[in-house]
């Protein structure tokens, strides 16, 4: 009985780290969308970055869009280890 009391539990906690794991890309993602209002950054990061064109953009704000993107994707990768950093 202890065993089947364990996986449930078990997957009572992968349910919540789902479900945190959403919820932060989901923060992350609209943090990034505020900063880059006129992008179309759509529901997955890895696609603005494979979707993206080199030389559409003037140099500068090429570097800085795909900086920020990525970082974006790292924090999201990471779970939350940089979600308390201010952009």
């Amino acid at each position: 009985m202890a065993f089947a009391m364990g996986v449930r539990l078990r997957d009572a906690v992968r349910r919540g780290s789902a479900r945190a794991d959403a919820d932060l890309a989901g923060r992350v993602c609209s943090e990034l969308a505020s900063d880059l209002p006129e992008e179309d950054l759509g529901e997955y990061l890895h696609d603005a970055l494979d979707m993206y064109r080199m030389g559409s953009k003037p140099r500068c704000e090429e570097v800085e869009y795909l900086g920020m993107v990525r970082e974006a994707i790292e924090r999201i990768e990471e779970g939350g280890g940089k979600a308390d950093r201010v952009w």
